[in-house]
């Protein structure tokens, strides 16, 4: 019979009992923690053990929630439209709701060449009004693209700054409202309508931090078959990133410098400088 003894002088090591020690709190803050109050970036998420706390991952679930559901979030001209009544230089103008030839939400994502041709209806009806209407030096189209919910919130405030800045200068064509609409409509739409300009206020792609960025999209002498080389983009409107104040200051500048050199896209260079704001110093 085996003896297994572990007391002293038995001839073996003494066994040790390792225990777990009493978890506490087991997540650990993050020594960044006091920069998240300048960006809502995820930094300094903090951790436990080699994972992310409980709160910071559900967080990110629920950002990643609100993304799917703005991109399926469906877009209603019409309801849309009745809010822009109360924009006083959008009611001297009109608005014209048009669409492409995307009919359901499967196709809007799955074939975007769709979105970027009018609708058979839509097209005549614009052709009809080119020529019974002076022509124009910018039409401005709103298109849900992939991001209703930036749409509705974004596009309101920002034509409420922009318009004015226009309104000395720029022979503004109807606003153009279209749902399941993408970039690139706004060729077609600019070439039918014999604008010099075209401006696209579309919803991007919903993002983890945001999920309702709007973008601007310029285009000089839009006709079928530009890349989006001629395009110039401002992107990331909204409060947390480029306000509608900004924004609009910004867009009038690469309108007006487009058309002074008759080039956009690539060859138009962004040096717009927007006002510095004062912001408390972050501490040491």
């Amino acid at each position: 019979m085996n003896n297994h003894r572990t007391g002293k002088g038995s001839g073996h090591s003494k066994l040790r009992h390792v225990g777990t020690r009493a978890p506490g709190h087991s997540s650990v803050p993050d020594p960044w923690q006091s920069l998240r109050r300048w960006t809502p970036a995820r930094i300094a998420l903090g951790r436990a053990g080699g994972s992310l706390p409980t709160h910071a991952l559900l967080d990110f679930r629920l950002a990643h929630a609100r993304a799917i559901d703005a991109v399926y979030q469906l877009f209603d001209p019409d309801d849309f439209a009745r809010t822009l009544t109360s924009i006083a230089d959008l009611n001297q103008l009109g608005t014209i709701l048009v669409t492409t030839g995307v009919t359901s939400m499967h196709a809007h994502l799955q074939r975007p060449d769709w979105g970027r041709r009018l609708s058979d209806e839509s097209r005549q009806r614009l052709e009809t009004l080119a020529t019974t209407s002076p022509r124009c030096d910018l039409v401005i189209i709103v298109a849900d693209g992939l991001s209703a919910l930036a749409v509705q919130k974004q596009v309101p405030p920002l034509l409420t700054h922009l318009l004015p800045l226009l309104a000395t200068d720029w022979k503004l064509a109807p606003l153009i409202v279209v749902r399941f609409g993408r970039v690139a409509l706004q060729d077609q739409v600019g070439s039918i309508l014999d604008t010099t300009f075209a401006l696209t206020l579309i919803g991007e792609r919903p993002g983890l931090i945001g999920p309702d960025s709007l973008s601007a999209y310029i285009v000089y002498n839009p006709a079928p078959g530009n890349t989006d080389a001629n395009r110039n983009c401002i992107s990331n409107i909204r409060p947390d990133g480029l306000n509608p104040t900004d924004a609009a200051a910004k867009i009038v500048h690469l309108l007006k410098e487009a058309r002074r050199r008759r080039i956009s896209g690539v060859a138009l260079k962004d040096e717009h400088v927007l006002a510095v704001r004062p912001r408390p110093s972050i501490p040491a």
